[in-house]
Order: C-alpha cells, then structure tokens, then sequence
C-alpha cells in the first residue's frame, strides 16, 4: 500500500516503517505464551504476515497530534490483536480453509483450539488496553460488541422486515469498520492531536472498513489466484452472500436471464454442500465475474471510499491528510 510520493514523503514514510517496526516487535512479545499448547497456535496468523492497515491507520492519525510514542504503538497492538483474534473465530464459523495463504488455524488444530487460541488474543488485546484510561477501556468494549453482533446478524441473517442490501452493509460496517474506526480514533486520542479530529477518523475509518470488505467481495471473483491467494468464487461456493449475489437476487426479480443464473448458483451451492467437485460452479463463477452486478459493487466501493474522504474535511491539509486520502484509493484499486 503506497501511501507516500516524493523525497519529504519517502521520509515519513520510513518514520511510519520504523514505528510499524517496533509495533510488530511488540506484538511478537505480546503473544508469547509460556505454554507450548498456547504459544503455537496464539502465534500462528500473526507469523502469516498481513497488510498491517489498522497499525498504520493509527501511526497516521497520530501525525495529526504530537506524532507516536508508547501508547500510540500499546494501542495500535491492542487494535492489531483484537483483529487477529477475530479472525481465528471467523475462519471457525466460515469453516475456512484458508487463511493469509496458509491453512486455517482450525485445519492445523481443531476448531477448539482456534476458538480458544482467539480468546486468548481477546484477553491479550484487553488487558493491553486496560492500563490505557477510562476512554480506551470504553471504546475497545464497545468495539468488541459490535463485532460480535456484526457476526451473528451475519450468521443469522436478515430478518423478514430487514432489506437485505442495507442488512449486509451494517454487518459490514459492524464486523469490519468498527474496529478501524476504533484504530483511526486512538492515534487522535494518544498522539494528542485535537478531540475536534475523532470523529471525523472514526467516520473515515468505518468507511473504508466496508469499501475494503465490498472490494473483497470483487476480488473473491477473480481469476488470479496467485494474487487473491484463494480460488475464484470461494465465498459464493460456501454459500456466502456477498454483494454481487445479493444483487443478483434483486434483479432477478424482472430479468429472466438474472432468475435462469441465480437458479444455476443456488443448486451448485445445494450440491457443493452435499459434497460434489465445487469445480461444478465455475461456469457461474465466471458468468457472475462478467455480469453488471460486479461493477456495481465495485462502483458501491468506491462511493464509500469517496465519503470516507469527504469524511476529512475537518482535517488540515497536510502529508497526513494525503496518506489518508491514498489509503482509500489503494484499499479500492486493490486486487488482493
């Protein structure tokens, strides 16, 4: 992510490099167990790499105070842990098999450990935080809240009064652009920067959290496995309903051709669930990439990436401002 342009930007750039740095340091020493059992797979999606966005987003928000120090880099581990234990406990409930090119944690362990190994990144994560005042204890609790709720609406899916569209983007918005939201507002909080600044981050944060989820549901499609690191339609042959398929589903309602295509999905899924080659939906994954519905998510995207910009109004104009505004734009121009 190419956030920098110039000799003065390549300088803060390598600040931030050297801040990140240290911030994964850190996060190597937090997530050392004294047991073995622990330790491992604690360890595991932390050592599998990741682009690191939320303890970037922190370092830069930080910028519009004093800069980082310690409990910038404390609270952009916090941030970071909170994630990677989200992710132990998505991959159990997606029944992933893969996770940042390397096999799930539940596929090396059992579902069991990955839960608990989640949990004790949660705890990790939270006990960080508890030495960081009242406010950082409040906003990582209801940070937490609504991941959680963000994957059960999802799990449960929408009601029968709920629109299905709108349901998808709260959940988005909740599992995803709440804990950036939440990595943006504590470089305010703990690089001094103006409170005026808060939420205008935290509204860029979550902004951007759904046009990165709403461009991943793009790249699910793609073709380039060596990019995207998983096989194209991988969430829609799990049953997922991304962006694109809910789509679909809405104008399927007056165009047969969409009805004749959404009818060949949903029985591939069918059979795919009872264990036949998932290959059997690749026609459809391909029909799905091509049809209108994919460049209308993307185009979905990028007016979230577009709001979360306007988001910044508030913000002087300043190297900070324009990494932010090159934060969206790489996060929606991505293809991995």
């Amino acid at each position: 992510m190419r956030l920098f342009r110039g000799a003065q930007d390549r300088r803060h750039a390598k600040r931030l490099q050297d801040q990140l740095e240290l911030i994964e340091a850190g996060l190597m020493e937090n997530l050392e167990f004294a047991s073995s059992v622990a330790d491992a797979p604690a360890r595991y999606l932390m050592e599998a790499g990741g682009k690191r966005i939320r303890p970037m987003l922190t370092l830069l928000t930080s910028e519009l105070g004093e800069g980082p120090n310690e409990m910038v880099r404390r609270a952009a581990q916090a941030v970071e842990m909170t994630h990677l234990a989200s992710l132990y406990h998505d991959d159990v409930m997606d029944d992933a098999k893969l996770r940042r090119g390397v096999p799930a944690a539940q596929t090396v362990w059992s579902n069991s450990v990955a839960i608990l190994a989640g949990d004790l990144l949660f705890a990790r994560a939270s006990s960080l935080v508890s030495g960081m005042g009242e406010e950082a204890i409040m906003l990582q609790a209801r940070t937490f809240e609504r991941l959680c709720l963000g994957q059960l609406h999802e799990t449960v899916g929408p009601q029968p009064d709920d629109e299905p569209i709108p349901h998808y983007l709260q959940v988005l918005a909740d599992k995803t652009g709440a804990l950036i939201a939440t990595a943006a507002r504590m470089g305010v909080m703990f690089g001094g920067a103006p409170t005026t600044y808060a939420d205008a981050v935290m509204e860029y944060g979550e902004r951007i959290g759904v046009a990165f989820q709403l461009i991943d549901d793009v790249i699910d499609l793609s073709p380039k496995a060596d990019q995207t690191g998983k096989r194209a339609g991988t969430d829609l042959r799990a049953g997922v309903a991304t962006l694109p398929l809910l789509l679909l589903r809405q104008s399927a309602e007056g165009n047969s051709a969409d009805a004749a295509l959404l009818e060949r999905i949903e029985d591939g899924v069918a059979r795919i669930a009872s264990g036949e080659d998932p290959a059997l939906l690749d026609p459809e994954v391909e029909a799905l990439r091509a049809h209108e519905v994919t460049r209308e998510t993307e185009a979905t995207a990028r007016r979230w990436a577009t709001n979360a910009v306007a988001a910044l109004d508030v913000l002087p104009k300043s190297q900070v401002h324009r990494a932010l505004e090159r934060m969206a734009d790489s996060i929606v121009n991505r293809e991995g």
